[in-house]
């Protein structure tokens, strides 16, 4: 009983490192792109980092979060209040600020 126990908690293990790999390169980052130059750029030089966040923060990714908003909004309004207290308010704001002074200069803010 012991040993099969031992053999069935050892494929278990197995597994479990062999999902946690698949995870790994699903989730790891693209490779750098090659700047104008030709030279790749350093890792983790762009702004956000996650593919999430730039996802997100494109122009289809706010037009999205906006439309949720949208629903939300005319859907359940007092739902939608009670999230808007967990948003922190001024990082949302300086975002969106520093996001409007780009695109009036004409190109993306520095980070």
């Amino acid at each position: 009983m012991m040993e099969r126990d031992a053999i069935a908690r050892k494929a278990a293990l197995a597994r479990l490192v062999q999902s946690r790999e698949e995870l790994r390169e699903v989730l790891d980052p693209p490779p750098p792109e090659p700047t104008v130059n030709g030279q790749p750029n350093p890792a983790n030089t762009e702004f956000p980092r996650s593919r999430t966040m730039r996802a997100l923060l494109s122009s289809r990714g706010l037009g999205a979060v906006g439309a949720l908003v949208g629903g939300l909004l005319i859907a359940r309004p007092a739902v939608a209040l009670r999230l808007l207290r967990l948003v922190p308010a001024s990082a949302v704001g300086k975002m969106l600020i520093s996001k409007l002074i780009g695109q009036l200069r004409g190109h993306h803010p520095e980070p």
